[in-house]
């Protein structure tokens, strides 16, 4: 079982930063890719950024690539999401989820735990 906690999200003017952190519970972690996935109102869920088990390889959507950046530390079993230059358009909560292989892939349905949720607003 894998717990995880989803902490950064808030309310942000166009252009600026955030970052998003995610803790993980659970031994799993650093066996795991992990993801981050956002949903706004009226909206299917829909991948944002991806990384591998060892955090060689990331992966981001086309509408965030150049903004955002994610990263992990599995010594402290935690993935970021460093939000910069943000759109109103990004506005939605925010998800981390955890698949419990090395590699990633953009389909929430192939991820095994989900986080709880950070809302991120940003105001133009």
């Amino acid at each position: 079982q894998v717990q995880l906690v989803e902490s950064g999200g808030g309310l942000v003017q166009t252009g600026g930063s955030l970052r998003l952190s995610c803790a993980a519970s659970g031994r799993t972690f650093n066996s795991a890719a992990m993801g981050w996935f956002r949903q706004a109102p009226g909206k299917e869920r829909e991948f944002v950024a991806a990384i591998s088990r060892g955090g060689s390889s990331t992966y981001y959507a086309d509408s965030v690539k150049g903004r955002f950046t994610i990263s992990r530390d599995n010594a402290k079993t935690t993935v970021y999401l460093q939000m910069n230059g943000l759109k109103p358009e990004d506005t939605a909560v925010y998800y981390c989820a955890v698949r419990s292989v090395k590699l990633p892939t953009t389909t929430p349905a192939s991820y095994d735990y989900w986080g709880q949720g950070t809302q991120v607003t940003v105001s133009s």
